[in-house]
């Protein structure tokens, strides 16, 4: 359930989060909407078809099993719901959807962020990726940041320094 701010809980995080496994194996796409609107750009979006809604006003469904971790359903996300999770070389990697004008570079040290924008680890930007929108008006950049691993269920924005 969500809290009254109507940011989620670990809890919530946790009830669809994909196993230590498949985290091993690359990334994965992980969304926290929770909301019954009508909305569906990361269905569309999913070359792989990884991405189902019971209905249009129904959160979506992640296939773990499907899902390539591409990210074009992290750019496509208009609510910025939706991202990309790894552990590679013992290590953890969360890809966030950035869409201010100032994009951080590779190897820029920056600020991991909570949902609540509090700052609960130094974080390094691995990789910086503009993906071309299906409708060509997205702006959206996906900048992936390696984290602490206990916090790859946590880290969900950054602050550049």
């Amino acid at each position: 359930m969500l809290n009254v701010d109507g940011v989620p809980t670990l809890d919530d995080v946790m009830r669809n989060f994909p196993s230590e496994e498949r985290l091993i194996k690359g990334f994965v796409a992980v969304h926290e909407c929770y909301q019954d609107i009508p909305c569906n750009p990361c269905v569309e979006s999913c070359p792989v078809h990884a991405i189902s809604m019971e209905k249009l006003t129904t959160p979506p469904v992640i296939d773990f099993n499907k899902c390539t971790g591409c990210g074009n359903c992290v750019a496509s996300c208009p609510g910025l719901a939706i991202f990309l999770l790894s552990l590679k070389n013992g290590s953890a990697q969360v890809t966030i959807p950035y869409e201010m004008m100032d994009v951080p570079e590779k190897g820029e040290k920056v600020d991991g962020l909570d949902r609540y924008g509090r700052k609960v680890c130094e974080a390094d930007v691995a990789r910086v990726v503009k993906l071309p929108s299906l409708d060509k008006t997205s702006r959206t950049t996906l900048v992936t940041l390696e984290i602490p691993r206990e916090l790859l269920p946590v880290v969900r924005s950054f602050r550049r320094r």
